[in-house]
């Protein structure tokens, strides 16, 4: 077989697999989407005091659902508990500011690239700290457990003489920032600048030293799924393509931040 008869058949043959994907999605209907949320993050997902779930992840899977022609359930968690509840199916999807991981690609699959926010360190005004060993050593800094913030902190960190204290939720870690226990938290950025320092209680707070990047902290933001439901998927990645079209996508992130947070190609 010549190189340009094989260069076509295997091209033939993509095509074929395409249109047999294409063809299983289409059959493969959606009807209810579980979507698993820490609401102690604000702008991406919290609570009102009547108790309604708000943030840019709810609206983002009420647009999902609603371009499948899914129903959406919001189903409440801890965020260091949310792979292991998935993988126990006790929701279908994670949609809670997850980002993805080599680590967390072992155990789950994920959408396609959703945004992507930054992480920093935050500390009080005037502190001087920045996100290294050598500036933190000694003191105490806050993570929310199950993040990759928590991760890169307890690798580069804490072996250095950094105190690193993980708690349940993110609001834990701000009432203890505020009230002097910690010196500073690691956490992303965009839900630091939107949430927290846009508060009362943040306003003797700053985003301290620059931008973290890192293999642990990964590329980007996307929706966790279990490996097997390749037809969610298939269903959520096609919704989000659609969303990023039509626009609602765009409408929804100028929503909530002031910086464009698009995966950018």
């Amino acid at each position: 077989m010549t190189n340009r008869t094989l260069t076509t058949r295997l091209r033939q043959l993509a095509l074929s697999s395409l249109i047999a994907g294409c063809a299983f999605a289409a059959q493969a209907k959606i009807e209810k989407v579980r979507f698993a949320v820490d609401p102690t993050y604000p702008p991406f997902e919290s609570k009102t005091p009547q108790g309604k779930l708000v943030g840019f992840d709810i609206d983002l899977g009420n647009a999902l659902c609603e371009q499948m022609q899914a129903k959406c359930v919001w189903v409440e968690s801890q965020f260091d508990g949310m792979i292991p509840a998935l993988k126990a199916r006790k929701f279908d999807a994670i949609l809670s500011d997850m980002g993805i991981t080599e680590e967390r690609m072992k155990q789950i699959a994920f959408s396609v690239p959703l945004y992507d926010t930054h992480t920093q360190l935050i500390a009080r005004k005037g502190s001087g700290l920045r996100p290294t060993a050598e500036a933190l050593k000694g003191k105490t800094v806050g993570v929310q457990q199950g993040t990759v913030q928590e991760r890169y902190a307890l690798a580069k960190w804490q072996p250095y003489g950094v105190n690193v204290v993980p708690y349940g939720d993110q609001a834990q870690v701000e009432s203890d920032l505020v009230s002097g226990r910690l010196d500073a938290t690691f956490t992303d950025a965009a839900q630091a600048a939107i949430g927290f320092l846009k508060q009362p209680q943040g306003k003797d707070f700053e985003l301290a030293g620059p931008v973290v990047q890192d293999p642990i902290i990964g590329p980007g933001t996307a929706i966790g799924l279990r490996k097997e439901d390749t037809a969610l998927k298939t269903a959520i990645d096609n919704a989000f393509a659609e969303i990023k079209k039509n626009g609602t996508f765009d409408k929804l992130q100028k929503k909530y931040f002031t910086t464009d947070i698009s995966i950018q190609q």
